[in-house]
C-alpha cells in the first residue's frame, strides 16, 4: 500500500535555514587553542584528583590533566571492549598488588585480550606511575583495552592492545557507620561476566541509582535460584546467630580480592574463639535476612556493615562488631611488607596534607 505525506508533514521533518544558525560550534584549527582550552578547565579546579596518568598512546607517564585521554576509536570506548581492576595506595603502600594483578590478567585472557607486556612491566609501570603521582594515600585504576584503531566491532584489526592507568587522590578510611540496603531489580549478569572484571557496568550503574532512588546506599542481587549474589560493585558477606562467618560462592560473582583475603584472615577469630567457622555456601535471602551480622567488602571500604535490607533490621537493627573490619585494616596498615604490601618507589617527598574531597563509603 503507498504511503502519502501532506505538506505539514514534509514540512515537518526539513530542517529550516535558520536552525543551523542558532548554536554555533567552534572548530579548533589548531592543537595549541584546544590545549589553552583544556587547561583553562583545570585551572578552575583548585585540587587535582588525577595527579597522574600512564598511557600507551603516550608511551609514558602524564602528569598534565588535561591531555589524560583516551582515543574515541579504542575498542574499550565504543564496543566495551575491555577488563579493568583497582588497587589502594595507603602510607605509601601499594596494597595487595599481586593477588588484583592476577585477577587483572584472568580477566584479560577471558576477554580475549593480549597485554603486549608481561606482567612484570605492568607491576613495574604501575609501582612507577604511584611514584610519579607523590600519592600516599589513594587508588590505583588501570585497564588493558582491545586497542585503538576503527570502530569495527572485531578488534582482529587492530594494531595492538592498550593499557592505560591513573593514580586517584581519594581520601577514604575505616567505614564503621552501617548503611541501608535494597534488594535490586536490575538483571544481574549471567556468569561468564560476572566472574570477570570487564568495563561493561552499566547493569551495576542502574543497580545503584535504583537503591539511591528508594533512599538506599546501594543494593543487593539475588540469582535466578533466590541465593545472595553480591552488591553491585563489591561482594557481602554474612554472620550468623551461630557465629559463622559465610560468603557466597563465587561460581556466579566476582572472586574479590579483599573478600578473599578476608576468608583467610578471619581465620584468626576462630582461633580466638570469635567465630566458629568461616566458609563459602549458598545463602537464601530469608537466611541471609535473619544473620546477625551482613557487611559489604570491597577494596576501599575495606569493611561497610549493612544495617537494614528492604527496611527489615539485621541483627538488632545497629550493633555493628567491628571485629571482622579491624582485620581487614591492620593488615592494610601493618601487614607483610613485600607480600600483601610493595612500598611505592618514590624518588622526593612532597607535601600531601591539602584538602581532600571526602568520599562515600561505597
Amino acid at each position: 500500500m503507498a504511503s502519502h505525506s501532506s505538506s505539514s508533514d514534509k514540512k515537518s521533518h526539513t530542517l529550516e535555514a535558520g536552525d543551523v544558525n542558532d548554536f554555533k560550534v567552534h572548530v579548533f584549527k589548531s592543537s595549541s587553542k584546544m590545549l589553552e582550552k583544556l587547561h583553562e578547565k583545570w585551572s578552575q579546579v583548585e585540587k587535582k584528583p588525577y595527579p597522574a596518568m600512564y598511557s600507551i598512546t603516550y608511551g609514558g607517564i602524564i602528569l598534565d590533566p588535561a591531555l589524560m585521554v583516551i582515543p574515541i576509536d579504542d575498542h574499550m570506548v565504543h564496543q566495551g571492549h575491555g577488563v579493568f581492576d583497582t588497587m589502594v595506595i595507603l602510607n605509601g603502600f601499594i596494597y595487595e598488588l599481586d593477588v588484583h594483578l592476577n585477577r587483572f590478567l584472568r580477566s584479560s585472557s577471558k576477554a580475549k585480550i593480549s597485554s603486549r607486556f608481561p606482567r612484570s612491566t605492568l607491576q613495574t609501570i604501575l609501582a612507577q606511575l604511584a611514584a610519579a603521582s607523590q600519592i600516599k594515600k589513594g587508588t590505583l585504576r588501570y585497564w588493558l583495552s582491545a586497542g585503538p584503531g576503527n570502530f569495527l566491532l572485531s578488534p582482529t584489526e587492530l594494531p595492538t592492545s592498550a593499557f592505560y592507568a591513573v593514580v586517584i587522590d581519594e581520601d577514604f578510611s575505616q567505614c564503621k557507620e552501617g548503611v541501608k540496603v535494597i534488594t535490586s531489580t536490575i538483571p544481574m549478569k549471567s556468569p561468564e561476566f560476572s566472574t570477570m572484571k570487564n568495563v561493561n557496568y552499566l547493569p551495576n550503574v542502574l543497580a545503584k541509582l535504583e537503591a539511591e532512588e528508594k533512599g538506599a546506599n546501594a543494593s543487593i542481587w539475588v540469582d535466578e535460584e533466590g541465593y545472595i549474589a553480591e552488591g553491585p560493585n563489591v561482594n557481602v558477606a554474612f554472620i550468623t546467630h551461630g557465629k559463622e562467618f559465610i560468603v557466597p560462592f563465587f561460581d556466579k560473582i566476582l572472586r574479590g580480592c579483599t573478600v578473599l583475603g578476608l576468608l583467610e584472615l578471619a581465620l584468626k577469630l576462630v582461633e580466638q574463639g570469635r567465630l566458629k567457622a568461616v566458609r563459602t555456601a549458598n545463602l537464601t535471602v530469608e537466611e541471609a535476612k535473619s544473620s546477625a551480622e551482613m557487611m559489604y567488602v570491597g577494596s576501599t571500604l575495606p569493611v561497610l556493615p549493612i544495617i537494614a535490607w528492604d527496611e527489615q533490621p539485621i541483627g538488632d537493627g545497629g550493633r555493628v562488631d567491628n571485629g571482622i573490619s579491624d582485620l581487614v585494616w591492620e593488615d592494610m596498615v601493618a601487614g607483610l611488607v613485600g607480600t600483601q604490601r610493595i612500598a611505592v618507589p618514590y624518588t622526593e617527598e612532597s607535601d600531601q596534607e591539602g584538602r581532600r574531597k571526602p568520599s562515600s563509603c561505597i
